[in-house]
């Protein structure tokens, strides 16, 4: 699985784009970054449905787009998997991560912040009461600002911590596949089971509140 047009796309992070009809010279290059960004995305959402095919209870969402509204290029594309419940609740995603050199997805359970409601921090912090192991790991906003934390018991007793003093807010839970390393969809998908399976019990737990 080459993931061609992921790969290329990850390379323009950050990169301004415009309407080629309002580009002048650079309309050319601006169409030739649509093309791929729409390419990239189609594979991405390809991936999670052939996922979600595998587990049929769970509701695709549409993917993100590829610019921002800024009109930002946005390489990192993401979609939802909704199980029970609403669409308030912490549910399943898929993200995509790293850079051309070393990409991949990571399967997580988190929420929708637009789509939140009185609950759903409450709920998604539930997954703070089940122990963790490797590779499965945190993804923590501590004082404002999201970052990587390593899946162990230790950090996870001080993001309770955090959590019952106010300077952590949210707290997902990932597990990475690499699309580059995998030489088939079939390999791919198969590790996402394994990422299904390690992340089960902390989405279970989000639906005990």
């Amino acid at each position: 699985m080459a993931f061609a047009a992921i790969r290329e796309f990850l390379k323009l992070q950050g990169i301004h784009y415009q309407a080629p009809a309002k580009a002048g010279v650079l309309a050319p290059e601006m169409e030739q970054y649509r093309a791929l960004a729409q390419a990239a995305r189609k594979e991405f959402t390809d991936l999670v449905s052939a996922f979600q095919q595998r587990h049929p209870y769970l509701e695709q969402d549409r993917t993100s787009q590829w610019m921002n509204q800024a009109q930002v290029l946005r390489p990192h594309f993401w979609a939802y998997l909704k199980g029970e419940g609403t669409m308030a609740e912490p549910m399943f995603a898929l993200r995509l991560y790293g850079d051309a050199a070393d990409f991949g997805v990571s399967l997580e359970v988190s929420f929708i912040e637009r789509k939140k409601d009185e609950e759903s921090l409450q709920k998604q912090q539930m997954v703070l009461t089940i122990p963790i192991t490797q590779p499965v790991y945190y993804f923590a906003q501590k004082n404002g600002e999201s970052q990587r934390v390593e899946g162990t018991e230790k950090n996870r007793h001080d993001l309770l911590q955090g959590v019952a003093e106010g300077t952590v807010r949210k707290v997902l839970v990932k597990y990475d596949v690499s699309l580059v390393e995998e030489s088939s969809l079939e390999n791919i998908l198969d590790q996402l089971q394994e990422a299904l399976v390690a992340l089960e019990p902390y989405y279970l737990a989000t639906r005990q509140v």
